[in-house]
């Protein structure tokens, strides 16, 4: 099983033996390989230096946050996408639009979210999106890149929102542990998105889900997430570890 969204390198995970010890944990509970976004110049030491110790298990992505872009963007973005000309990564992410909790820099978050996906197009990677509060801003910076392969990570819309993002373009839906809250409606979503275009993830250390929600999350939980799923489809545990992982290995090429 592949977590294709965890951020088991920050600081949350000091505790109870850091970032390797989680990692550990996820791989004893059958998640064997996970999919690490950077955030910001700050994350990509702890990042790189986890991921180093698990090469087998771990793969990164390089990207500038969109909460992360403020007044001096364009340095900041800059040095992420130097990092990127250095390979090494997957994909490029997690990048994208985030108007929830600021909208003074909606135009540079969209300028940065241009540049990036541009610059995956012409390192041949796929981009993982981040989209909170921006899914039509998030539109229009993709329609400019058609052909362009993306993953709505911690996707939590409707119905209505899935046939708008498949208008501009066939991307993959990054499912997580808010599939499993009591009131949270994408289960609804899961038929329409279909199981060819479903990535499991957990979005550690947040999100975590029944019966650990309220407590940090962490891989190895990404097996309940992929329990209530399987149910949802009516389908067997098995049958959806084979086909996500399958997705993962195709969209990441690993």
């Amino acid at each position: 099983m592949i977590d294709t969204h965890t951020h088991l390198y920050l600081p949350e995970f000091a505790s109870d033996g850091g970032g390797e010890a989680a990692v550990v944990r996820a791989i004893a509970a059958g998640v064997d390989r996970m999919i690490f976004p950077n955030v910001d110049r700050s994350s990509v030491e702890p990042m790189q230096s986890l991921a180093a110790k698990f090469t087998d298990h771990i793969s990164m992505a390089m990207g500038l946050h969109p909460t992360e872009v403020k007044e001096n963007w364009q340095e900041e973005l800059d040095f992420h996408l130097d990092l990127l000309d250095d390979g090494g990564y997957v994909a490029v992410g997690e990048v994208g639009i985030d108007l929830y909790w600021d909208k003074t820099f909606e135009a540079e978050q969209m300028k940065a979210f241009d540049i990036q996906v541009s610059k995956a197009s012409a390192l041949g990677l796929p981009v993982i999106i981040h989209c909170r509060d921006g899914l039509e801003q998030a539109l229009e910076v993709l329609s400019s890149h058609p052909g362009v392969p993306a993953v709505f990570h911690s996707f939590g819309g409707n119905a209505d929102d899935v046939n708008r993002i498949r208008r501009v373009g066939d991307y993959y839906f990054g499912i997580n542990g808010i599939v499993t809250f009591k009131n949270c409606k994408v289960r609804d979503v899961l038929p329409e998105i279909g199981l060819d275009r479903l990535l499991l993830e957990t979005d550690a250390p947040y999100l975590a889900p029944v019966p650990h929600r309220g407590k940090r999350n962490e891989s190895a939980f990404l097996t309940d997430t992929a329990k209530h799923i399987a149910n949802h489809l009516c389908i067997s545990y098995e049958a959806l570890d084979v086909a996500t992982t399958q997705n993962a290995k195709n969209f990441f090429k690993i």
